[in-house]
């Protein structure tokens, strides 16, 4: 478990508006991957730098991710589909950041 105050530190430097930011260059990066890897031939060393930023940001995200949750800064759908599908696929993640940013925001609307 978390320490309350270790909780409350994470919640404040880790949020949800900075991991969506974060999961967007991720898929950007994911993108450029593509791009290189299946339209421009596969050229070197982008592919290879690219690879290893997607694999390396996915590594860091789902840490992130797992941890946020325990935080209860992002709910466990959100993690697993960072951790788990986003290896394959960041742009799952970046479409989970933008539901529930939205979901709450709706949520706290109609709560005034």
């Amino acid at each position: 478990m978390m320490s309350s105050g270790f909780a409350s530190l994470f919640g404040r430097v880790v949020t949800l508006r900075r991991l969506e930011l974060i999961s967007f260059v991720h898929s950007c990066v994911y993108a450029g991957l593509l791009i290189c890897a299946f339209v421009l031939s596969n050229p070197e060393p982008e592919t290879f730098v690219l690879g290893l930023t997607h694999g390396l940001m996915w590594i860091g995200m789902s840490i992130v991710c797992i941890a946020a949750t325990r935080a209860r800064v992002v709910p466990f759908w959100l993690a697993v589909c960072v951790a788990v599908l986003g290896g394959l696929g960041p742009f799952i993640g970046s479409l989970g950041f933008i539901y529930e940013f939205r979901r709450r925001r709706l949520a706290q609307s109609l709560t005034r």
